[in-house]
């Protein structure tokens, strides 16, 4: 790391890099790169020193890149032992991981048939460097790798935060995080056509090569390091959490994973902390968290909209108040009054309409524009139900748009 920074060649270092440390298992470089860190190296020094060590897993040829990795697997077998003070074999996390990985729809079984899309569009990409294809069509398929992001996405927000934030494994979140993102926008710069010919080619290969390091990177550091610690309800949570993503250069959707129900499992998942918090009591328990009436009234109050809740038999139920003068006066004695006692007579009419519809189905939801006070104002109506499709009641919005209508003024002006 420190010939890295002192401006020696990375491939120099690459080549004595695997001499000394082919035997070495890619777990245990990882474990050292966390330990830099927490020592109070900077992350981007150590990212200099990952960006070395994914040489331990590419050969020449991809038999030999198999090889490789293979016996990186195997190495890490006494090593992990050895880490783990004989608490996990290694042998049943390798077979574990392999298990995770060959079980349709589970999130390893997804991220890693990710990562053959992924291969194959950059096999595409380096076969029309060879070729000396043109600029253009070697663009379309960069542009195609650009969905990488996706895929990266759902390794910072769901499997580094819960690696760091439940395990202290702070590593892949401090380094690699940090890669996926250069590599991200790199992608973006070797496509937005403001590069010369020859910066171009440069750039778009080595961004390449690190799109296929990652791959690597992923394959046999991060994935045995979730196998390591993740337990059989934090797989459910992950495998919930990323049907919230599209997919990433797949031809076709995976198989669905019956143990990631989300309304089976976020519920369960709120209860009984399974975010990495503890529900006390006295918390009000929702689907996706817990908070306490305190924290929720201020967080109601704190959004910037004039909202009011009308229950399922037409009775006011509740309107935020952050103390400040409302377009749309919502006085407390209208608490637990009809709706309809709440409008004049000429307005009673559409209110009725409305909410009426909402309950047969017809509608989700009623926008109407209007000027008042001087500012131009969206109310907007909407259906509120539940995850079975039934009518809880209505959420009526009301939102001032001078801001936002002022903004758009200007940038198209």
């Amino acid at each position: 790391m420190e010939r890295l920074t002192k401006g020696e060649d990375l491939e120099t270092v690459r080549k004595e890099f695997v001499q000394n440390f082919k035997e070495v298992d890619a777990l245990e470089i990882a474990n050292a790169e966390q330990h830099l860190i927490k020592s109070g190296v900077p992350y981007q020094e150590v990212q200099k020193l990952c960006d070395v060590h994914s040489a331990l897993f590419h050969g020449s040829t991809k038999q030999e890149k198999i090889m490789n990795a293979e016996k990186a697997v195997a190495a890490s077998k006494e090593a992990a032992q050895r880490r783990m003070n004989g608490a996990n074999d290694r042998k049943a996390a390798e077979i574990k991981a392999q298990t995770l990985i060959a079980e349709p729809g589970h999130p390893l079984n997804v991220l890693t048939l990710e990562n053959e899309g992924i291969a194959e569009q950059i096999a595409v990409i380096n076969k029309l460097f060879e070729e000396g294809a043109d600029r253009s069509v070697i663009t379309d398929e960069l542009n195609k790798l650009r969905d990488v992001s996706i895929h990266y996405a759902k390794k910072g927000d769901i499997i580094y935060t819960i690696l760091k934030s439940r395990y202290d494994v702070t590593g892949p979140s401090d380094v690699m995080w940090t890669v996926d993102d250069e590599i991200r926008d790199e992608l973006r710069h070797v496509t937005d056509g403001t590069l010369s010919d020859e910066e171009w080619i440069e750039r778009s290969q080595a961004v390449v090569k690190r799109a296929d390091e990652m791959i690597y990177k992923e394959s046999n550091i991060l994935f045995p390091i979730c196998v390591q610690f993740f337990k059989d309800e934090e797989w459910e949570e992950v495998g919930r959490d990323l049907k919230e993503y599209d997919y990433c250069l797949l031809k076709e959707e995976p198989a669905e994973w019956d143990k990631a129900s989300k309304e089976d499992y976020t519920h369960r998942a709120a209860k009984e902390g399974k975010n990495g918090a503890t529900a006390n009591d006295g918390d009000i328990i929702f689907a996706s968290g817990h908070m306490t009436q305190y924290q929720l009234e201020a967080m109601l109050n704190t959004i910037p909209l004039e909202l009011t809740f009308v229950d399922h038999v037409d009775m006011n139920r509740y309107y935020n108040d952050n103390g400040e003068k409302k377009l749309f006066k919502r006085p407390i004695s209208s608490l637990d009054r009809e709706v309809y006692t709440c409008h004049p007579p000429t307005i009673e009419p559409m209110v009725r309409s409305i909410i009426s519809s909402f309950k047969s189905g017809a509608q989700d939801k009623v926008e109407v524009w209007m000027n008042k006070g001087g500012s131009d104002v969206l109310v907007s109506y909407r259906a509120v139900r539940d995850a079975n499709g039934e009518y809880v009641g209505t959420l009526e919005c009301v939102q001032v748009m001078d801001e936002i209508m002022e903004h758009y003024k200007e940038k198209f002006q």
